[in-house]
């Protein structure tokens, strides 16, 4: 996915909405300033942002109570998994400051901008499944943020039940390269339970997040997880077999025996222009050995004489297809 290219017109739209913006969080701000002058506010306590409704959150606060809360313009976008503090009011809380962050997973959107998907986890589970059909790239993008986060990723293959090995030799074949590479993965099925176990025994004690393409069935999963959890399951367009949204808003769920899962939405793209070519290189594990021993400084790792990525490759020490894959995301890169 490459930037959007913004017209003048759309331009001084987008600045015109940000003006509006700005005068209704004003008048919000000022609403919110009477309630704290009122006393109509309970104390300031600390709290966990487990949902996200357009200009509220939902809190979850230390007696697990649950609350919509309206947040403070001078306050940074907030996303789920966030630690705040905040008081509780009728009908409506008030966010007045967000702890710091011990992580982040950003991805960019169409606008140029870094949009927050997930607050102080631990752990991302790339979830994939053998329909909607898996693509290496889109998984190879997710390892690469999760590499240059520094949070640990998990693949979780999806509607196992489902794998045919005449029919589903590539899907097979990649799920062994990871593993090759040194990634856990984990193959799960909702109808015969094989593999959820496994998961949940994986999640517990962690604080998770699911992300991957629409349709892969995240949704269900935590339904099966989480019984009794009440999570809007899509189903695949027959016309394209691929996923409909349904999750719109990141939720955080916990699990009894301890840890949490947010349950993020669907997307088709994951842009990484807001990396550099070094960044992504290093977020290939299985190259680091061999970057910086090029013969040429600026080696783009192609078909340059002396590139320390194509012998490894031609000698059977990395995949072709990774090779292959990361030239696709620097191409994208280098379009913007």
């Amino acid at each position: 996915m490459s930037k959007r290219k913004i017209s003048r017109q759309q331009r001084w739209r987008i600045e015109k909405i940000q003006q509006e913006r700005s005068e209704r969080a004003a008048k919000r701000d000022a609403a919110l300033d009477s309630s704290l002058g009122d006393g109509s506010l309970g104390p300031e306590q600390e709290g966990l942002v487990v949902s996200h409704f357009g200009q509220q959150v939902e809190v979850e606060g230390q007696d697990g109570q649950r609350q919509r809360c309206h947040v403070r313009s001078n306050i940074e976008a907030l996303v789920t998994g966030d630690s705040v503090v905040w008081q509780a009011g009728n009908p409506t809380g008030v966010i007045v400051a967000r702890q710091t962050r011990r992580s982040l997973l950003e991805r960019p959107d169409n606008f140029n901008r870094l949009k927050p998907v997930a607050a102080n986890i631990d752990r991302i589970v790339i979830v994939f499944a053998v329909e909607p059909e898996a693509h290496a790239n889109l998984i190879d993008r997710y390892l690469v943020a999760a590499e240059t986060v520094g949070i640990p990723p998990l693949l979780l293959l999806n509607k196992a039940d489902l794998i045919d090995s005449e029919r589903h030799q590539k899907l097979l074949a990649m799920c062994e390269r990871y593993q090759a590479i040194g990634y856990p993965l984990i193959q799960a099925s909702k109808h015969t339970e094989h593999g959820l176990d496994d998961l949940s025994n994986t999640l517990n004690d962690h604080i998770s997040v699911f992300v991957g393409q629409s349709g892969v069935g995240k949704s269900s999963l935590i339904n099966c997880l989480l019984p009794g959890t009440d999570t809007r399951v899509g189903e695949l367009s027959e016309a394209t077999a691929k996923g409909r949204h349904t999750t719109t808003t990141a939720r955080l769920f916990h699990f009894p025996a301890g840890g949490s899962l947010i349950d993020s939405p669907g997307i088709r793209e994951f842009a990484l222009w807001n990396l550099d070519r070094e960044a992504i290189s290093q977020g290939f594990i299985e190259f680091r050995p061999y970057l910086g021993l090029c013969r040429f400084r600026d080696c783009r790792h192609e078909q340059e004489p002396g590139c320390a990525l194509l012998e490894a490759a031609e000698q059977g020490k990395i995949f072709p297809e990774r090779l292959f894959s990361y030239r696709q995301i620097i191409a994208s890169i280098s379009e913007n």
